[in-house]
């Protein structure tokens, strides 16, 4: 599976981009953005995701709204920065709105990094659609369609 080009890498932390904070940071890196989407990545491991130890704890797996989340995150991080905010990064703030054709293929597990891939589908303020796809080892583990609500704090 063939990843598709971004015009910008950023190899960021997600922690420099986002307002979230362990344990709910599920951005690692964002690889590369431009104003068509982003790719981002983030590891789960026992360690630092407590969700395992209930969540099927003799099979323990990613729940699917974490793995939705994760994707959501990714694709706010691309829109900070490649500067789509129109300069209001440190203020803004980012509200799932609406979640659709949330599917999810294969069990994601201690261990598995998550490859999102994040597509602009619409930017009209205070709304941006996405289409969002995770990938674990270059298979499709879920995807879906989301619109976040963009305000400031």
């Amino acid at each position: 599976m063939e990843l598709p080009t971004f015009k910008c890498e950023y190899n960021r932390p997600g922690i420099e981009l986002l307002p979230h904070r362990p344990p709910f940071l599920f951005v690692d890196t964002l690889i590369a953005a431009d104003e068509t989407g982003c790719i981002g990545e983030y590891t789960y491991t026992l360690e630092k995701n407590d969700f395992f130890k209930g969540h099927f704890p003799d099979y323990p797996i990613v729940p699917g709204v974490v793995l939705v989340e994760s994707m959501a995150q990714a694709a706010g991080a691309g829109l900070v920065a490649h500067g789509l905010l129109g300069g209001a990064e440190k203020k803004a703030s980012f509200i799932l709105a609406q979640v659709e054709g949330a599917r999810f293929r294969k069990p994601v597990t201690p261990g598995c990094k998550l490859v999102t891939v994040a597509k602009i589908v619409r930017l009209r303020k205070p709304l941006v659609t996405f289409e969002l796809k995770g990938y674990v080892n270059g298979e499709l583990a879920c995807d879906c369609s989301v619109k976040c609500m963009l305000g400031e704090k």
